[in-house]
């Protein structure tokens, strides 16, 4: 059994070249990532390289009659091309196929057969010895194609929504009724009754999704993925092709980005490794912006929420219903509605969520997935219904503050929303915000004031961390995490050297590599409570190991030494009462004849403990817009974000964080769209010319607030996930300033100028 950290664990000084925890440190990485010397998936050589490229299908249903390929191959320079007819054998298991998150039914398996599932799949790898052949190749692959009828509009089948065969791990569904929730609101005195649609969002990183496959002498593959999970890639290709793990290795050191795009393998990873099974030499598979739009996407939704109040704004009933879009092959499900009653109280409550499965890709994970959706339609109805109830939309969210989740009944482990709603509110001004919409005006510009709170799940999962001391002073930790580009290496460093008390300089942090200690697929902000945790843990484990060193050496002052006496800081270990006896931990290596020391750590939830709770970070957003009534322009000129997600380790890698949510929230909430031709089938804006991102232009004032909170339910380290909790609630704020500042109520994201100024 590992012993647990003592609350009394001591953590290291700033100002002595330590870094302690709380102390804002500069990316580790950053150096190497501005000055190009980091290698993302695509850029890694070899000797034998060859390079793939994929030709997508463009119908949206039906089979593939005949490909043609002599065209291709005639190329110079092209080696094959691989088709459902013409490529090596696998396993055709849908068992091989689930990767470590994929959801119910049957994943999508490249080039298994004739059979069409959605516009955009892929239909066949034209290999080549320079990319320039393979790119011209695959543009004379001809596929003949039987068509069928296909359905891909959410809109158009609400009525075929049904109950998902099966949710996620962890995830149970929508919560039991509670009271009856229909009747109660059709009594209520003041109701707001809403729908809301959000349309397709589109993954947008700026390293696109690549795989190099390079095959060693012996047939190992090592294999660099564009993923959040070096093990999880690895899983999916040792199964898919019957290989000994020993035989595979998956790195990912620097990921340019991915935002749940890269928690699933995806299928350049298979294709490359069909190739260069095929072949028997290195692959490359790169996939071009118009193919990020073929694989996965943030789910199209539909909502409806019902409020009922009572005269004071008192809710009486909470009803909220979603469908969401869903693959023909998956049943991709979110937690869209259950953040309503975690958020308010309300005597009644009634949460439903349903799947309409139509011919699109199974969509994924995107930043926040569900409570982008869910939290942005609560949002909106309280702000709605503060008007109807005649309150202050932050007095009528304080009215029906819920002290306990209203859905499991359980106490939150931690909650400082009401923290984050005055420090927020304080910061931004709102005592002096005119209740009255377009009350306020600058020249030919209205100017509104909206807030919105945000919730998401604080998570922790399963890891293990390797830790090696040696006798020049050096610390290397390792474990198979992934850096999204969120802070990861430069975090788990510090909380390395803080805890063994060493400066940062002197501690290395290995990761991104599916031959070191288990890691959970990075996503769900759960890096820092379960990676952090592993790494001080295996810490922990060193110190005790120094500990028992140091009493053992006659003479030192450490022989009756408890391990709760000892102070580790400057590369010694002191007695808190006896400063001035100390050791430095190279000496006690020395003393012992040890030249290194090693560990490893399991950390593994308390899940007795933390299943009593509710976890979850919690904001306050407050948010200034423009609006340009004759142009139908929004400008979104301040937002003051309050965020409560634990202690903080990093305050300068977390503020980037929070400050990459509010910016997306931006892009939410009035740029990104993709659109549909539903007669083709297709996605027609499959780049980001046209697919409409937030830019430097439209991004102003941004204020970061992190409210103290320390939540030991959630991880030892006190410390909770702050990758989604910054885009939560951003929308939902912009919208409700939207309706301040002009009187009209938008229930649609993107709320694009056409919206504004229609009538």
């Amino acid at each position: 059994m590992n012993d647990p950290i003592p609350q009394c664990a001591p953590r290291a000084r700033p100002g002595t070249g330590e870094v302690g925890i709380g102390t804002p440190v500069s990316r580790i990485d950053g150096v190497a990532k501005v000055t190009g010397t980091a290698r993302y998936a695509a850029e890694h050589p070899a000797f034998d390289l060859a390079h793939g490229v994929v030709v997508n299908s463009t119908i949206a249903r039906g089979r593939i009659v005949s490909i043609d390929c002599d065209a291709a191959l005639a190329v110079p320079g092209v080696i094959d091309v691989l088709t459902h007819e013409r490529r090596p054998h696998v396993r055709s298991l849908d068992l091989f196929y689930k990767d470590m998150v994929a959801p119910a039914g049957s994943p999508f398996k490249p080039l298994h057969d004739a059979r069409i599932w959605y516009s955009g799949q892929p239909i066949a790898l034209v290999v080549a010895e320079t990319f320039e052949a393979a790119r011209h190749a695959a543009t004379l692959v001809r596929a003949q194609y039987q068509a069928w009828p296909h359905q891909t509009s959410l809109l158009d089948h609400l009525d075929r929504a049904g109950k998902p065969m099966r949710f996620k791990v962890g995830y149970s569904g929508p919560p039991r009724p509670r009271g009856d929730a229909d009747a109660a609101f059709a009594r209520a005195p003041c109701k707001v009754d809403a729908e809301f649609y959000s349309g397709v969002e589109h993954h947008n990183p700026m390293e696109m999704h690549a795989t190099t496959v390079i095959r060693g002498g012996d047939g190992h593959l090592t294999i660099y993925d564009k993923t959040q999970g070096s093990q999880n890639s690895r899983w999916m290709v040792s199964r898919v092709f019957g290989l000994p793990r020993r035989k595979v290795t998956v790195r990912n050191e620097y990921v340019g980005g991915a935002f749940g795009s890269g928690l699933r393998p995806q299928y350049q990873l298979i294709l490359a490794v069909m190739a260069s099974l095929a072949l028997e030499r290195s692959v490359r598979v790169v996939l071009t912006r118009p193919q990020m739009f073929t694989f996965c996407h943030r789910p199209e939704t539909w909502q409806r929420v019902r409020l009922g109040a009572d005269a004071d704004g008192r809710l009486v009933s909470l009803i909220h219903e979603a469908v969401a879009e869903t693959s023909r092959m998956e049943h991709y499900v979110e937690v869209v509605v259950n953040w309503s009653t975690q958020l308010y109280a309300s005597e009644t409550s009634r949460q439903d969520y349903q799947l309409v499965d139509l011919d699109q890709p199974t969509p994924a994970d995107m930043r926040a997935p569900g409570a982008a959706h869910g939290v942005h339609a609560i949002e909106v109805a309280m702000d709605e219904l503060s008007y109807a109830v005649g309150m202050d939309p932050l007095a009528l969210r304080l009215k029906n503050y819920a002290e306990r989740d209203g859905a499991s009944g359980l106490p939150f482990s931690s909650k400082a929303l009401r923290e984050c709603y005055a420090q927020g509110a304080q910061r931004f001004g709102w005592a002096g915000r005119p209740p009255q919409p377009r009350s306020m005006r600058d020249g030919h510009e209205l100017i509104g004031w909206g807030m919105a709170s945000g919730t998401w799940d604080a998570l922790q999962m399963f890891s293990r961390a390797r830790a090696v001391f040696r006798a020049d002073g050096r610390l290397e930790v390792a474990c198979a995490a992934t850096d999204i580009g969120t802070g990861t290496l430069t975090v788990m460093s510090q909380i390395a050297a803080a805890s063994l008390g060493l400066p940062l300089e002197q501690v290395t942090f290995v990761l991104g590599d599916s031959d070191l200690p288990v890691a959970p697929v990075e996503g769900g902000s759960a890096h820092v409570a379960t990676v952090g945790t592993a790494v001080d843990g295996v810490c922990d484990k060193l110190r005790r190991m120094l500990w028992h060193m140091a009493r053992r050496m006659q003479g030192s002052g450490f022989e009756q030494a408890r391990y709760e006496d000892l102070v580790f800081g400057n590369g010694q270990v002191s007695l808190r009462a006896s400063p001035g006896v100390s050791l430095p931990l190279t000496g006690i290596l020395a003393a012992a004849r040890r030249t290194q020391i090693e560990a490893s750590f399991l950390q593994w939830p308390n899940l007795f403990k933390q299943k009593q709770y509710t976890r979850a970070a919690h904001s306050a957003v407050f948010c200034e817009v423009r609006v340009d009534e004759a142009l139908g322009t929004v400008r979104v000129t301040r937002v003051v974000s309050a965020v409560a997600a634990g202690r903080i380790i990093n305050p300068k890698t977390a503020r980037s964080q929070i400050l990459g949510g509010m910016v997306w929230g931006i892009g939410q909430a009035l740029h990104e769209e993709t659109h549909s031709d539903h007669a083709l089938g297709r996605f027609m804006n499959r780049n980001i010319a046209e697919y409409h991102i937030a830019s430097h232009a439209d991004i102003q004032d941004l204020d970061v607030i992190f409210v103290d909170e320390d939540d030991r339910v959630v991880s030892s380290l006190g410390a909770k996930g702050v990758g989604e909790i910054g885009l939560v609630g951003v929308a939902a704020a912009i919208s409700n300033a939207i309706f301040h500042a002009t009187g009209k109520r938008l229930r649609s994201t993107p709320m694009t100028p056409d919206k504004v100024m229609a009538r």
